[in-house]
């Protein structure tokens, strides 16, 4: 009988310890830089080996931007009247010429920066449920180097007249420039 409340103890420890640990594991919801609590984000560092390099590069003002915007299509879009893809290209570069550190390298090579805007489609008959309809659209911001990903953030923008944009551009830029 003895042996029998002895495995049953050793069952009740075995047991203990693993809700203790599940209790006690950091929550997935915090993310790496705080600015990325204030709204959902999500981020993929794709290739670590030449971050260090772009960064570099990126504080040298060697980089290219190319800019997109995506408009709602199956809802009358807030934005395409008023925020073209020139205003939002010359938003973007704007808060990146605030880390340039120096004047360009024309005898350095470069990385490209994309920005994404896409706008909402509240009405899509696609979106899966009343959460996805919360949010005014996501920008996107990936760097490339050697035509490599090294790094992709998606951030949501919640105000639709995008009072919140410049914000959300600025903790993309730093969630990158952070990347030890």
């Amino acid at each position: 009988m003895k042996f029998l409340y002895s495995i049953l103890f050793l069952i009740f420890l075995f047991f203990s310890y693993a809700i203790y640990e599940q209790l006690n594991k950091p929550s997935q919801k915090v993310k790496r830089v705080p600015c990325q609590n204030q709204t959902t984000t999500f981020e993929k560092i794709e290739n670590k080996e030449y971050i260090k390099k772009a960064q570099e590069l990126f504080y040298l003002n060697n980089y290219k931007l190319k800019s997109s915007i995506e408009y709602s299509k199956y809802m009358k879009s807030n934005l395409k009247d008023s925020f073209t893809l020139k205003i939002f290209e010359q938003k973007v570069n704007n808060i990146l010429l605030k880390y340039i550190k120096q004047s360009k390298n024309s005898n350095l090579e470069n990385i490209l920066i994309k920005a994404h805007l896409y706008e909402n489609d509240k009405e899509d008959k696609g979106k899966k449920n009343k959460k996805a309809k919360l949010y005014a659209g996501y920008f996107i911001l990936e760097f490339i180097y050697k035509n490599k990903s090294l790094y992709k953030i998606q951030i949501d923008y919640i105000n639709t007249d995008l009072s919140d944009l410049e914000k959300r551009i600025t903790c993309a830029i730093n969630s990158f420039l952070l990347i030890k």
